[in-house]
């Protein structure tokens, strides 16, 4: 079957934990499946490309990555994201998540995933989720499931 990345917005990091036994939608909570999108290495990676921060610098949020609820010895998680990202995306428009699809298909962890249109049209998504979170004072994160 493959991991399931399931990208979605709640109120508070607590809110968020909750979703570790069968992912956002069972809270309920706004959520977006996106398979192959790894909230690590790739959406490090996009958040570079999105704002100019050197990857290096990204990792080193406190945010990035931090694993927030585990169950069956990592095979689920609740894994937020960085505030960087989640604005970089709510203020980016349509072209310019375009553009920047093309390298971020290019990355050694996507090459061969998918092509740049697949992934703009990600990115549209995941720009919806972002802005919409922003409204309502929420922050983004991932459900994982091996």
């Amino acid at each position: 079957m493959g991991v399931l990345f399931d990208y979605f917005a709640a109120a508070s990091d607590d809110l968020a934990a909750t979703a570790i036994e069968a992912g956002p939608v069972a809270v309920p909570l706004p959520a977006l499946q996106a398979k192959g999108i790894d909230p690590i290495i790739n959406v490090g990676t996009l958040e570079s490309l999105l704002t100019g921060v050197d990857y290096d610098t990204v990792t080193t949020d406190p945010r990035w990555g931090k694993d927030l609820a585990m169950l069956d010895d990592g095979e689920r998680l609740v894994i937020s994201l960085t505030a960087g990202v989640q604005a970089a995306l709510a203020g980016a428009d349509e072209a310019r998540l375009r553009e920047v699809a093309g390298p971020w298909s290019h990355t050694e962890e996507l090459e061969g995933w998918s092509d740049a249109s697949d992934l703009a049209e990600v990115l549209l998504e995941l720009a919806t989720l972002a802005r919409e979170a922003t409204e309502r004072g929420d922050q983004l994160y991932c459900w994982v499931c091996v």
